[in-house]
């Protein structure tokens, strides 16, 4: 099985920076190149990359600026990695895979005292690399947990883009002999169902179906002629101690539907977060409200409507989702606490 052209996506060069441009992919492969970690955020913040896209990218802009600083003093250095670190952190505020990258190499920084710059780029380098590892070993086994739930021969419903989590669920099913059928969302107003979800499937020889994300109810209908729906599964930016689930704008009314059509619902997030005890706890971003009134780049609004509304994220409740898979294990949404319990 190909490796997908958007699992690798973000490469750190002499120059800087590249991040594959997701806002037209697979219509065009076009790199946008940063120099500085602060060129770093504005591209996750303008949604060049996206899902994990952020985090991979926050990863490379904590190398690129320890490496921009090799030659200071070792108290510079820092400063701009702690500074550094809190443009990154805040560039998409709901999905916490950078903060928590940022906050796991500071801590490694701290811990080893470095006496100088290049001791601490050296550090940097380590760590980083450290935690991309760790998240690919986690995609994989959130993949195998999560095609141990579901028998071979499904039709399983997504929405947006869940990279790695998706990219880890297909090989580990192909390595356990099961193939399954996508239906896929096309996810306004980016339409990363429709570009990444779909090409990427495609890329991995994965038969399925692209569908409007009004139709998702329907589809998940018994009057439906597409064939009944096994599953719907997504990926989740936070997961809170309680259960709820934090995803792309649109996921509740999915996750409701399945619900409706007794049709589980697994949500896929490496670890819930110990920070957050509920939903209120989560910062939900919102974006400018003019970006619903364009597709790619064309005015798809008429000229005269001039407000949109656009919360890019949503908050599932736990009575709607069936199972929270972790990369230590299935838990049921009430549960899903335990997690930290096991490993305190």
């Amino acid at each position: 099985m190909n490796r997908p052209v958007l699992d690798d996506s973000v490469r750190l060069t002499d120059e800087g920076v590249l991040i594959l441009d997701r806002r037209v992919f697979p219509a065009r492969q076009e790199w946008v190149l940063a120099r500085s970690a602060g060129e770093v955020a504005v591209a996750i913040r303008e949604m060049v990359t996206q899902s994990s896209g952020p985090f991979y990218a926050g990863l490379a802009g904590l190398r690129l600026s320890a490496r921009l600083h090799r030659g200071d003093g070792v108290e510079t250095a820092l400063k701009a990695l702690v500074d550094d670190g809190e443009l990154l952190t805040a560039a998409r505020p709901t999905n916490n895979h950078v903060r928590d990258a940022v906050r796991e190499v500071l801590a490694a920084v701290s811990l080893a005292a470095p006496d100088s710059a290049e001791e601490l780029a050296e550090i940097v380098e380590a760590e980083t690399g450290r935690l991309e590892s760790a998240y690919r070993g986690g995609s994989a086994e959130l993949g195998r947990l999560t095609a141990a739930l579901i028998p071979d021969g499904a039709r399983v419903m997504t929405h947006c883009w869940m990279d790695a989590y998706l990219i880890g669920v297909v090989q580990e099913a192909a390595s356990a002999g099961r193939s399954y059928e996508w239906v896929v969302t096309e996810t306004r107003p980016y339409l990363q169902g429709a570009r990444l979800t779909a090409h990427t499937l495609a890329e991995m020889g994965q038969k399925l179906t692209l569908i409007t994300d009004g139709t998702a109810a329907a589809a998940m209908s018994p009057q439906s002629t597409l064939g009944p729906i096994d599953a719907l599964v997504t990926a989740a930016d936070r997961v809170t101690m309680d259960g709820h689930v934090i995803n792309k704008v649109g996921t509740l009314g999915h996750a409701i539907a399945a619900s409706a059509f007794d049709i589980p619902f697994y949500a896929l997030v490496l670890a819930p977060d110990r920070t957050a005890a509920t939903a209120s706890d989560v910062v939900i971003e919102e974006r400018d409200g003019a970006e619903v009134l364009s597709t790619l780049g064309s005015r798809t609004a008429s000229s005269l409507v001039e407000r949109g509304y656009y919360p890019a994220f949503d908050v599932t409740p736990p009575r709607f989702v069936r199972r929270i898979v972790t990369d230590r294990g299935v838990f049921e949404p009430a549960r899903v606490g335990e997690y930290h319990r096991e490993i305190s």
